[in-house]
């Protein structure tokens, strides 16, 4: 049996999780990912149940939960964890256009919860590119994404890259100046990333422009994920204009 692209996402997730948690001694890190994804699955499930009358558990409520588990510190509380999966898995059904959810998910449910109840981010294993890179670029094939990385990549490799090369920094430190997890797992969420080439390399190509400017003012809030959740709301008119490129 052929597994579909969100299980294999979910598979590698699982593993990455458990390999990082074995790396850093971090067991901590397993029990609140785990907590983060029982609280998005019951959430959709309760759900789904009462507006359909049947139970199921959705794929994207643990990808979501994963998400959210990797993202958060360690630190925080663990109803902090419940808290965004719950407001992830919320947002699908309750901020939507055109009967499609806006947000990602998991993006909205962890700033909402760092606005309003000042939960602290990790992102684990978001540096470890050797292990994310190619997985990213993987999945991203498959659910016809490679261009929305590209235009990602053509725009944020002048601006970081060329700037550490002229200050001398060492290639390696280069490279972990990306937040792989955030690239190659988040920004490629197919529901809430346009469709079309044009439209995918403008979003991925604004994304970094964008997170690029404002990281020269020093904010103190997650500009990566705000960004992308600014992004998020543009989709329907990018999807418009990469409409009315193609008439």
């Amino acid at each position: 049996m052929r597994l579909s692209i969100k299980y294999q996402v979910i598979i590698f997730l699982v593993l990455f999780a458990v390999f990082i948690a074995l790396k850093n001694h971090d067991k901590i890190f397993l029990i609140n990912t785990l907590i983060a994804v029982i609280a998005a699955v019951l959430v959709e499930s309760a759900f789904l149940f009462f507006k359909r009358r049947t139970f199921s558990i959705h794929d994207s409520a643990i990808i979501s939960g994963l998400i959210v588990g990797f993202v958060l510190a360690d630190t925080n509380k663990w109803w902090l964890f419940c808290l965004a999966a719950i407001i992830a898995i919320l947002s699908k059904y309750f901020i939507r256009y055109h009967q499609k959810h806006i947000f990602n998910p998991a993006a909205l449910g962890i700033v909402l919860t760092s606005i309003l109840f000042g939960a602290q981010t990790e992102w684990h294993g978001t540096f470890l590119w050797y292990i994310l890179l190619p997985a990213g670029i993987y999945f991203a094939y498959k659910i016809n994404r490679l261009k929305l990385l590209l235009g990602y990549g053509i725009v944020s490799l002048p601006l970081f890259v060329i700037p550490a090369f002229i200050q001398h920094v060492n290639l390696l430190t280069i490279i972990g100046y990306y937040s792989y997890f955030y690239i190659f797992i988040m920004l490629i969420e197919p529901k809430t990333t346009p469709a079309k080439t044009y439209s995918q390399f403008v979003f991925g190509a604004g994304v970094a422009l964008t997170i690029y400017v404002l990281n020269q003012f020093n904010l103190s809030f997650e500009i990566e994920l705000a960004v992308l959740l600014m992004f998020n709301l543009l989709v329907p008119w990018l999807n418009k204009l990469s409409e009315k490129r193609i008439v």
